[in-house]
């Protein structure tokens, strides 16, 4: 099959012939039909110090998708070749300490789809049934494959409880716009949106911020003045991945703020630890 592979380790992407996936008993084998791009898939092709540290090579790439079962596992019984499904893209191994506890989300051997195992960057995933979802056939396919982003923006803006809150959200790439609409709907008060590209602040607004600022030309402090606030945001969240834009949060948030990270770092941030302290 077709799949587009980390084939070099440096920047780059190539498109190669690779073997199709065989399902192993509790597997279940989908034909991808539709794939979104990731800003983890854009650290891959850049191949940044993150992506380095992280990534196996050669290994095809991508974890946004939607595709239809082809084939499943013997102890697979909950789903039919042809049913529409995306997946959950991290495996976890469900023997460790915090797996048994039910933190599935903590397991220190998890393993990301597209990230250290094959990815849908391909024809074919093979991934276990237990992070196999049904979608609804009614739903476009291009929305389907970026419901993992959206869970991202769900996860990230209800970290914190958001109602009558002001909040900060430094990216207005997808899951930063999206993350938007869902703390104006979560009851937050303010919501300011920082970012560099126009078009993407301006998603940002129509997604319901009070206010975007550009931050190649503006500051977060002006942003709190016009907004009549006087002790910083309540909450924040860094998309970005932008060592200046945490910066930008921890210079602008109120004491006992609190703070969501979902933005990789292409390289290490050093934070004076006072900051946090005092």
């Amino acid at each position: 099959m077709k799949a587009l592979v980390k084939a070099k380790p440096e920047k780059g992407i190539w498109l190669e012939e690779v073997l199709i996936p065989d399902p192993g008993k509790n597997d279940v084998l989908i034909k991808i039909l539709k794939t979104a791009i990731c800003g983890t898939d854009v650290h891959i092709y850049n191949w940044d110090s993150w992506a380095q540290k992280t990534i196996p090579v050669p290994m095809h790439v991508g974890h946004e998708f939607v595709g239809i079962v082809m084939e499943k596992g013997e102890n697979v019984h909950d789903y039919a070749p042809g049913d529409l499904v995306s997946g959950e893209g991290h495996l976890v191994c469900g023997h460790c300490r915090n797996c048994l506890a039910g933190r599935r989300h903590l397991c220190h051997k998890t393993e990301g789809v597209g990230v250290n195992r094959p990815g849908a960057y391909a024809e074919y995933l093979c991934i276990p049934v237990a992070n196999v979802w049904y979608c609804d056939p009614n739903i476009p396919h291009d929305i389907i494959a970026c419901f993992d982003p959206l869970g991202n923006a769900v996860h990230t803006a209800l970290s914190f409880d958001v109602l009558g809150e002001d909040v900060l959200i430094t990216g207005a790439g997808p899951i930063g716009c999206m993350a938007t609409a869902i703390a104006r709907h979560a009851g937050a008060r303010h919501i300011v949106v920082t970012d560099r590209n126009p078009y993407r602040l301006a998603l940002a607004e129509k997604m319901g911020a009070s206010l975007t600022i550009n931050v190649g030309s503006e500051s977060v402090a002006a942003a709190q003045e016009k907004l009549c606030m006087k002790e910083g945001f309540d909450v924040a969240m860094e998309m970005s991945g932008s060592p200046q834009a945490l910066q930008t949060i921890f210079d602008n948030t109120c004491h006992g703020g609190k703070i969501a990270l979902l933005g990789i770092m292409d390289k290490p941030y050093e934070l004076d630890l006072n900051t946090v302290v005092f």
